[in-house]
Parts: C-alpha cells; structure tokens; sequence
C-alpha cells in the first residue's frame, strides 16, 4: 500500500463460479510493512446483496478496517508532530496560550513558538454503520515551547479522546470521503506551569486540531 503498511489479497479458498456470476473471496488482511504477524482480530464471515445491475460489486469488511488501522498504528502513523516549520498554517505562540492560561503566561515572559506531539495510545477502533463508519481514537498530545537555540520545554500534556464519522460517495467516478469530528474530549494529565482548568483550552485546542489534522486526513 505505502510504505507503512502491505494487504493480503490472496483466495481464501477456489472461485465459486455460477452461471450469472463469479465469487471470489479474498482475504484483505493488512500488516505494517516488514513484519508478518496477525492483527488482534477474527474475521466473521459476511455475504454481499443479491443484486445484479452491475458489472462488479466489491465489498470490505469490518476486519479489512480494523487491520488497517491495527497495521498504521503499529507502524506510528498516528504519531504527528504540528509545528511552524513543518505546517504553513500553524503559528501559534505561548502568547496565545498565555492569554487563556495565566500560568503560561508568568513562565513565557517573551512569545515563543509552539510545537505540538499527538500520539494514538490504543489502536483506533473501527465500526461499520449504514452509511459511514466510525473511528474512535484515544491518545496524548504534548505542548512545548520551543526557545530560540532550537529546544524544547514540555509545557504540558493531556489526554484526548476523539470520535469521528467518515462518509464514502462516488462523485464523477473517485471515490470521495467526508470526515466528521463527532467529539473532541480532553483532560489534563501532566503540567510543568502548574494546575489550570483544562475547559480554558479546548476551543483552541478543537480549532488546532480540526484545522491541521483532518486535513491531512482528507488529504491522505
């Protein structure tokens, strides 16, 4: 697939061939790149509609789903890093976080940048639905300062809890997907400016992340 991850197609067992149609039933097992090991799931068997006003149906399971995001989780590619020099749209300074937060405030006297680290600490569950599906996420994101020699001082760091919805449509023959932040939780786990109300920060921190990162999403 890239360079994180690799699919098994291979036949699950021989073509059943009928009259009016073939079935082939592949695996659609994905793994991290360079390793072979078996996600932590058990595919259950599914069957697709009888229908028969196409050429060709193709149907993914939930197990496709959930080894895919079993295989980038272990590869880290939930792991990201938003910081000035890496994202044009990202300028958020300790000033900012300053005018919310007073404790941020009295440690950064002078405005310096911010960096933020966003990892995936359980693998992301995914479930089918009607329409869309669902991807629940839980993870810690990390807030530094970063000073003008080029280090880092953690300022600190919370817990996120994260739902989205994402909708497939076939739109002038691509396959289109629209990405939906159904909820967006946070929750102070460490400070290095001391104890502050974690409510103070989670419109700006909501703006942040729906502003850089499901972008990146959508555009991946």
């Amino acid at each position: 697939i890239d360079d994180l991850a690799k699919v098994d197609y291979s036949l699950n067992s021989l073509p059943a061939v009928f009259q009016p149609f073939i079935d082939l039933d592949l695996k659609g097992i994905v793994y991290p790149a360079g390793t072979y090991s078996g996600p932590p799931y058990v595919a259950a068997p599914f069957t697709i509609p009888d229908q028969s006003d196409s050429m060709l149906y193709l149907a993914f399971s939930e197990y496709f789903f959930q080894t895919c995001s079993f295989a980038y989780y272990t590869a880290g590619a939930f792991n990201i890093t938003i910081a000035e020099e890496t994202c044009s749209y990202f300028n958020i300074s300790t000033e900012l976080f300053g005018s919310i937060i007073p404790e941020v405030a009295k440690y950064s006297v002078t405005p310096y940048p911010v960096m933020l680290k966003l990892m995936a600490t359980e693998i992301p569950i995914v479930s089918l639905e009607q329409d869309s599906f669902t991807v629940e996420i839980q993870g810690s994101m990390e807030v530094f300062a970063v000073l003008p020699d080029s280090t880092t001082h953690s300022l600190f760091t919370m817990n996120i809890a994260a739902n989205t919805s994402i909708a497939l449509n076939i739109f002038d023959q691509k396959l289109m997907g629209s990405l939906c932040l159904n909820r967006l939780q946070f929750s102070l786990t460490h400070s290095n400016v001391g104890f502050f109300e974690i409510s103070l920060l989670e419109n700006i921190l909501s703006y942040i992340l729906q502003t850089e990162v499901i972008p990146s999403a959508n555009g991946k």
